[in-house]
């Protein structure tokens, strides 16, 4: 069952979709200005895969930083205890990025601001469900402890997974456009108006990311930006619970709509793991650089990783309509494809070092 949204409830989101481009365009000149006061500049050459012309600002999280709280009190969306704590959290994603963009952080030192921030989401009442609805016999403090580890590992998995996939202009403004844009219809479909209502700002928002951060880009995104917008996604992957629809049709809706980043994500593991190099190094082994590396000009290598997370969109949203047992067939031959596609990868694909 589909929840018919009224019109008054498209007007405000398209009013909110507008106003978030507007004012993104708007904070994009601020933020620059002030990333290059903090020093928060990508330097070219200062990694193996840094090879942009000239220093680039990193201000794609200030942007977010300045326009998404301000937003969500126009609307009134700090109102809502759920988004409430989820923009508090985002916050200390985008503090402890900030520093990283600006000083540079250790890898434990990043890992720290995620698991606070999954802790606010978490103790705020926010944490996945899915072992419940199986009845599995665990005593009920064992089945908590597994759903707030899962909890955490995907919040800062997906955390991770868009920072690590931020490989070329446009391309996680691109994914993230999608993904917010896919969460706002299926929120408003399902009844959840607010959840709708803090998606539509982040597509908004992407959108005007995806104006600055494409190819030339003017600014790039910075970890602050791309773990501040995995967070987000990932967060709601959670709170979005169609109280109409079987869990057994939905449960993998999140995973299906953020499949592109939790795919380069497992490649780069997995190519790491087996060439014996640190996992958090960065290198050339992600999806775009394979892409490029079987003859794609970097346009279309871009474009091709957008329009594979658009059709992953889509298959989650055939998948809602269908019985459990079909819709799991169908993730699980998603699975299995990605699966496969890594293999390819890794076999034919000559990595540059």
């Amino acid at each position: 069952m589909v929840i018919n949204p009224s019109t008054e409830s498209l007007i405000q989101l398209a009013f909110e979709i507008t106003f978030a481009i507007i004012l993104s365009f708007i904070a994009g000149p601020v933020a620059i200005f002030i990333a290059k006061k903090l020093g928060a500049i990508d330097m070219p050459g200062s990694a193996a895969h840094k090879r942009h012309a000239a220093p680039t600002p990193l201000a794609g999280g200030l942007v977010l930083f300045l326009v998404l709280p301000v937003l969500a009190a126009i609307f009134q969306l700090w109102d809502d205890p759920g988004i409430f704590w989820l923009l508090i959290a985002t916050g200390v994603i985008f503090i402890f990025g900030l520093k990283d963009d600006t000083h540079g952080l250790s890898a434990p030192q990043k890992f720290t601001g995620q698991f606070i921030a999954a802790a606010i989401v978490i103790l705020s009442g926010t944490s996945v469900k899915f072992l419940d609805s199986f009845h599995v016999a665990l005593s009920p403090w064992l089945i908590v402890t597994l759903d707030w580890t899962i909890t955490v590992f995907w919040l800062v998995g997906i955390s991770n997974a868009f920072n690590l996939i931020d490989s070329m202009d446009g391309l996680v403004a691109g994914l993230a456009t999608i993904s917010a844009g896919f969460f706002t219809l299926t929120c408003l479909a399902s009844g959840q108006i607010e959840l709708a209502q803090i998606t539509a700002i982040l597509f908004g928002l992407s959108l005007g990311l995806y104006f600055y951060n494409n190819t030339p880009a003017r600014f790039f995104l910075g970890d602050s930006g791309a773990q501040a917008l995995g967070f987000l996604l990932a967060a709601i992957g959670i709170l979005y619970t169609p109280p109409h629809l079987p869990q057994g049709s939905t449960w993998f809706l999140p995973i299906l709509v953020l499949g592109v980043p939790i795919f380069d994500t497992t490649l780069v593991v997995v190519s790491r793991v087996r060439r014996r190099k640190p996992i958090f190094k960065a290198d050339l082994a992600h999806t775009y650089h394979r892409l490029v590396q079987l003859g794609m000009a970097p346009g279309q290598a871009v474009l091709t990783i957008q329009i594979t997370a658009l059709l992953l969109c889509n298959i989650a949203f055939i998948c809602m309509s269908l019985a459990p047992q079909i819709a799991s067939l169908i993730f699980l031959l998603v699975v299995l494809l990605g699966a496969g596609l890594i293999i390819f990868f890794e076999r034919v694909v000559k990595i540059e070092t």
